[in-house]
């Protein structure tokens, strides 16, 4: 077979032509730079991680803030960091997103994992999030509709331990003999736990969410280990002011009701049956009229799985999957209000309404 030949030389103008084309096909990254404020990040950024180090021999470095927007895409799509190192030196979409051009230097995945453990051991990201959530706040993208909160599974590989490790691990404790291999050590993650429901077996997390009930946006996260149950979070998400909270069953419980009624919030949490008393008509009627309002959180998981890559992270031990899932919960929210604006879906309500 005959190798490729190119029928003509590039010309001077090919590569804005490229972009032109990409913009006409629809291009999300570049939809994102359009309407997202990417400085209101640098703050938090140089706060957490200090100024921006000189390289070697007195060469700029990679900006905190185009290195955060390199997370960003990792995100969004789910890409390791060797992918991600790909992508950027591979796509004209990236390379704009991120400012660079084919002449520029781009970070190698080594420096890109350095970067993400920099933000883990400072906890950079839930300023990062609260950031853009005050943001959504101050242009009046809220709703007075309700809160609806729920949780999603996020896996992580899956440990072959044997019986007797897991049983140490179960107990918070890291098996004795770890201690002198190191290596296997970093590649044991002794925080995930298993999970089962529905017949499906999960090992990792839970991204536990309150939605605002109109926008879809979400306010408040939360990681557990995916053992722990859905009900054990929802005080720590709601707050007073929510109005009202829908939630499916199994938040269904007489310590919940009073928690929220102490918070002043109206309880809409699915009723549920038991053993000997089955629901009735108007409780089946009313759960029928508070799922076409709960249902609205199962679009952001599905984003989530769907659009952003899947809900499944590769790093060890909570504290990292913690940043990672954050990192998810901002990337949807980013991705949720260009919808917003560029399909004008919500009409932003004054500040300091409600």
């Amino acid at each position: 077979m005959k190798p490729f030949k190119a029928k003509t030389a590039p010309g001077f103008f090919d590569v804005e032509m490229r972009i032109q084309w990409l913009e006409q096909k629809g291009d999300s990254l570049n939809r994102l730079n359009e309407v997202i404020e990417w400085e209101i990040f640098a703050p938090i950024l140089e706060k957490a991680l200090g100024v921006e180090p000189k390289g070697p021999g007195g060469r700029p470095p990679f900006a905190w803030l185009m290195m955060f927007k390199i997370l960003i895409v990792q995100r969004f799509w789910g890409l390791s960091d060797a992918q991600v190192e790909f992508w950027i030196n591979d796509r004209l979409s990236v390379q704009r997103f991120l400012g660079l051009t084919l002449a520029d230097q781009a970070p190698d995945g080594n420096t890109i994992w350095d970067f993400r453990e920099k933000l883990v051991k400072v906890g950079a990201i839930d300023p990062l999030f609260n950031r853009f959530k005050q943001e959504l706040e101050q242009q009046g993208l809220r709703a007075q509709e309700g809160k609806v909160v729920d949780a999603s599974f996020v896996d992580v590989p899956r440990q072959r331990n044997r019986r007797e490790e897991n049983v140490t691990i179960k107990a918070g404790k890291a098996p004795a003999e770890w201690t002198d291999q190191p290596h296997k050590r970093s590649q044991k993650d002794v925080d995930a736990r298993w999970a089962k429901k529905n017949e499906e077996t999960h090992f990792g997390y839970k991204d536990h969410v309150k939605v605002d009930a109109k926008s879809k946006l979400i306010e408040e996260w939360k990681v557990t280990e995916a053992s722990v149950h859905d009900s054990q979070v929802i005080e720590d998400l709601t707050k007073k002011g929510d109005g009202e909270v829908y939630a499916d069953s199994a938040y269904r419980s007489e310590e919940i009701e009073e928690d929220l009624a102490g918070k002043e919030v109206t309880s809409q949490i699915h009723e549920r049956a038991y053993r000997g008393k089955p629901l009735t008509e108007e409780q089946i009627e009313n759960n029928r009229s508070k799922s076409r309002i709960r249902v609205r959180i199962e679009h952001v998981f599905g984003f989530m799985t769907q659009s952003m890559g899947g809900l499944y992270l590769r790093y060890i031990g909570k504290a990292r999957n913690t940043a990672a899932i954050g990192l998810i919960n901002l990337v949807y929210n980013l991705a949720r209000y260009e919808q917003i604006v560029r399909l004008d879906l919500m009409k932003p309500e004054p500040a300091g309404t409600g």
